[in-house]
Parts: structure tokens; C-alpha cells; sequence
């Protein structure tokens, strides 16, 4: 890349393959939340992120150029990460502050990248363009803090609250009682 044109290009690119990735992965983590409240905050970005996906191939369209084309890596880890942590979990308290956690690295992987697009299509006189991306942002912002609110209010005080009880010791067998008793005569 050497202009500032085509590292803008390839970021939109960047976040429309993660935006679909985690539009992807997200029904995974509705079917194995429990929180009510986190299946509601879950369900509603689900209808966001296909808002997000369609400004941003409207922004490609106003830049002249299509969103397509490239793998978002970073996205790709942190949907490798949630799928660890559904495979690893069992359903319940703990597993929804997981949850949480998972889908806030993406929201903060998406603000972050949001805002710097914002500038690079404003510096580029791409102001329509800015602003699809600043409502996108809006939305991510919003998600994050709601996310937060129901991680405070209900989940994180839930998992909390979860108690394992240790493994109970094994009793040593007679017979290995007796060997360990005869070897020292």
C-alpha cells in the first residue's frame, strides 16, 4: 500500500470480512448463552451487524471500490478464541460472562476500527462515506455499553456465585496400605 486511499480501501475490506465472521459466530453464542437479558443484547447486535454490513458496502460503493476480497485476522482469532471458550465451557453463569467477554473483544476490535476509518474517510472527502461509518460506530459503542450493563446487573454477579465443589481425596487401597507397610520391616 502507498497511499493513504488504499490503506482505507483495505481496512474497509478488513472490517466487512470480520463484521461477517462474527455475524457468522454470533448465533453460536445465542444458542449457548443463558442470561435472558444477554440473549436479548445478542439477538439485537445480530440485526446490527447486517446494518453494518450493508453501510460498509455502501461506503466500498461511495470510494469506488468493493469490500470484498480479504480475511480479517484478527476476527478470525477472536472467533478461534469464542469457539475455545463454547467447546471448553459447560451452559450456565460462568459460560455467559465468557460469552460477554468474547463478543466485547470484538466490539472493542470494532470501535477501534471503526474510528479510524471515520478519519481516513474524512481526510479522503469521503464524508458520506463517514458518516454510514460513524453510525456504525454509534452502534458498536452502544452494544459495548450495553453488554457492560448486563454483565454488572446480572451475569458476572451470577457467575460469581457458582460454587465447584473440590474432588473429594481418594482413599488409598488397603492393599497399597499394607505394601507400603511391609517394605518398611
Amino acid at each position: 500500500m502507498e497511499t493513504l486511499q488504499e490503506l482505507y480501501e483495505d481496512s474497509i475490506k478488513d472490517i466487512y470480512n470480520a463484521e461477517k465472521q462474527f455475524l457468522k459466530a454470533m448465533p453460536k453464542l445465542l444458542k449457548a448463552a443463558r442470561n435472558e437479558s444477554l440473549k436479548k443484547a445478542i439477538e439485537s447486535h445480530i440485526e446490527q451487524t447486517k446494518g453494518q454490513v450493508a453501510r460498509l458496502e455502501e461506503a466500498a460503493k461511495l470510494g469506488g471500490f468493493k469490500p470484498t476480497g480479504k480475511v480479517c485476522l484478527a476476527a478470525k482469532g477472536l472467533v478461534e478464541e469464542t469457539e475455545e471458550h463454547l467447546k471448553e465451557g459447560k451452559p450456565g453463569p460462568v459460560m455467559d460472562a465468557a460469552i460477554v467477554a468474547c463478543a466485547q473483544k470484538n466490539e472493542h476490535y470494532e470501535i477501534g476500527t471503526y474510528g479510524t476509518i471515520i478519519t481516513w474517510a474524512e481526510e479522503l472527502g469521503l464524508k458520506d462515506a463517514a458518516k454510514l461509518l460513524k453510525d456504525s460506530l454509534a452502534e458498536e459503542e452502544s452494544t459495548d455499553k450495553q453488554l457492560s450493563a448486563v454483565a454488572k446487573a446480572e451475569v458476572n454477579k451470577q457467575a460469581l456465585s457458582v460454587v465447584v465443589e473440590p474432588p473429594a481425596p481418594k482413599k488409598a487401597s488397603s492393599k497399597s496400605a499394607k505394601s507400603g507397610r511391609a517394605s518398611l520391616k
